[in-house]
């Protein structure tokens, strides 16, 4: 497939979207660079208004009727949320926080990190730990190149807090390859059974983020999440939830079809092509192609307070997660293509900012707005700086 005929159904697929689900198809006027930058300024508003005064993010308040179970009563379960919306919240503002301002919560930030961010696994159901690793380590990699840091005492914490979380990924990876939040097998064991595939990419992709800015990554760990998510991927170009011996779409409405896969998708097409794999150009255009244009999905379930009740058994968490990942695809393509994409998907992020400056997917205690203002953060910040 020649570059003209993938740029004319790129093209074709993020512009003819929009009357089915009321978007505007005039998405590249109406995103302006004020707008864009106003709804930067915004995010970075709320979060240096939200951390808290041990420089994290969340905690437990805030709970709505769908989190007073037996998970979120665990304390360590709350430990592990915090340490993962912090590190997502320190990702952002390191690499998009240009004040001296949000500096310092970075700085704030990853002190708490440096401290809390080993956390331990909530119970043999609960295993939440993985999110604390994994946006753990993406922060104090992204920490670790920061030039102010360098030759200095919180470098060298840095360094070994960060070799010690990529070992609880080693320690903690499933007998499938990859990694997951909870343990539905039964008998549970100490080394997890059940994995998913977008936890896994994620997962991924926090190594070779690690890796790249020198930590130490053991290649079988890596190899071995990298062949999970290359088990889910389905004919459809669907990546399937959960990590499994034989793929399995099971029925049209399932989750693992195309509609319900959307934020998967790029996650996991962004994980094996930074792994090296044979990622075909074609993977990561249909894969954004579906993405914008079967976006109704996402929108019908972000807000809903109980998870997997929507079409698809979509969730409200797919959203903020998806479009961060979906940006960094984006960032693989030829620049005509990118010119293409980036108006479509800062809408998508800039049309939910709340007034105080937040967004949000998902009620969630006091994690979901910090998380997904991190999200939307990075999703609009690699955007802009592209486009610069």
């Amino acid at each position: 497939m020649t570059a003209a005929i993938r740029l004319s159904i790129i093209l074709a697929l993020v512009g003819g979207i929009g009357a089915a689900d009321g978007v505007a198809q005039t998405a590249a006027e109406e995103m302006t660079p004020a707008r864009v930058r106003a709804a930067l300024d915004g995010c970075v508003r709320f979060l240096l208004a939200d951390q808290n005064p041990d420089g994290s993010w969340g905690g437990a308040r805030n709970a709505v009727y769908t989190f007073t179970g037996d998970v979120w009563s665990n304390p360590e379960t709350h430990r592990a949320w915090k340490v993962g919306t912090t590190g997502l919240c320190c990702l952002a503002l390191a690499e998009f926080g240009d004040s001296e301002a949000a500096k310092q919560a970075v700085d704030r930030s990853v002190d708490y990190l440096l401290a809390k961010a080993a956390v331990k696994r909530p119970s043999d159901w609960d295993t939440m730990n993985c999110w604390a690793y994994i946006y753990g380590l993406q922060a104090l990699a992204a920490a670790n190149g920061l030039p102010r840091y360098a030759n200095t005492p919180r470098c060298e914490q840095i360094s070994v807090v960060g070799q010690k979380l990529i070992q609880r990924l080693a320690e903690t990876q499933s007998s499938s390859g990859g990694w997951g939040y909870l343990e539905f097998e039964v008998p549970r064991t100490r080394r997890l059974q059940w994995a998913t595939s977008f936890t896994t990419a994620a997962g991924v992709i926090a190594l070779l983020d690690a890796r790249a800015q020198g930590f130490e990554v053991d290649e079988a760990l890596l190899r071995r999440a990298v062949r999970g998510v290359q088990r889910c991927r389905l004919p459809s170009g669907a990546y399937t939830y959960s990590i499994q011996a034989i793929a399995d779409p099971r029925t049209l409405e399932w989750i693992d079809q195309i509609k319900g896969s959307l934020s998967r998708i790029q996650v996991c097409n962004l994980a094996l092509h930074m792994a090296g794999e044979e990622v075909p150009a074609e993977w990561l255009e249909t894969g954004l192609g579906h993405f914008f244009r079967e976006h109704r999905f996402l929108d019908i379930a972000r807000n809903r307070p109980i998870p997997h009740e929507a079409f698809y058994y979509n969730s409200g968490y797919f959203y903020m997660f998806g479009h961060y990942y979906a940006a960094r695809v984006i960032e693989l393509l030829p620049p005509e293509q990118r010119a293409a994409c980036w108006p479509r998907l800062q809408r998508e992020v800039v049309k939910i900012q709340q007034k105080d400056g937040s967004l949000w997917d998902y009620d969630m205690h006091a994690y979901h707005k910090p998380y997904g203002t991190a999200y939307g953060l990075l999703t609009l910040g690699h955007a802009a700086r592209d486009q610069k």
